[in-house]
């Protein structure tokens, strides 16, 4: 298949966000209960690696960091947020994307990528798996989905082997 995998613009918004939606209609991917407005997701993740990968100018799927914390000591881990359309699940198109990401973090200076994803999210743990994440954690009850459940966790890391420590800033 000729995916092509590129950096996002914002008139990619009405893709990621109807993507972004599935994977919350799924209850296995996100705590979240709605997409949020672009002007949000914008501030809330890093400004570099935020990739769409796309099949016949169709976006299908969409990856983005989120810093976990604003000290410069944490300035080289950041959360993956990684969501593919429904109808293009099961075909590889989340393994491409999860490398190209990682390519683009450790560009960017990453040097520990790390996922909090629902435990029963097997799909998910398996394409970290696939791609070098290693679970490093358990969080039981951490929080509650849309129907009020309590929800396990396990967070997953990936540490580049080509990003090995931050610069002071």
């Amino acid at each position: 298949m000729p995916y092509l995998v590129r950096e996002m613009q914002k008139s990619d918004w009405d893709s990621i966000s109807k993507i972004y939606l599935q994977g919350i209609n799924t209850n296995l991917a996100t705590f979240q209960t709605e997409c949020p407005e672009y002007s949000d997701w914008e501030e809330a993740h890093h400004k570099h690696s935020r990739l769409v990968i796309g099949l016949n100018d169709n976006v299908i799927g969409w990856a983005a960091l989120t810093a976990v914390s604003v000290r410069s000591v944490y300035s080289g881990v950041a959360e993956v947020s990684i969501y593919i359309d429904e109808s293009q699940r099961d075909k590889g198109v989340a393994t491409i994307l999860m490398k190209a990401l990682i390519d683009s973090a450790e560009k960017n200076g990453i040097w520990t990528l790390q996922s909090g994803i629902m435990q029963d999210n097997e799909a998910s743990i398996r394409l970290h798996e696939k791609c070098g994440f290693r679970m490093v954690g358990y969080r039981e009850k951490i929080g509650m989905d849309r129907y009020g459940n309590w929800r396990n966790t396990v967070l997953m890391e990936y540490r580049s082997k080509k990003v090995s420590s931050y610069k002071q800033q």
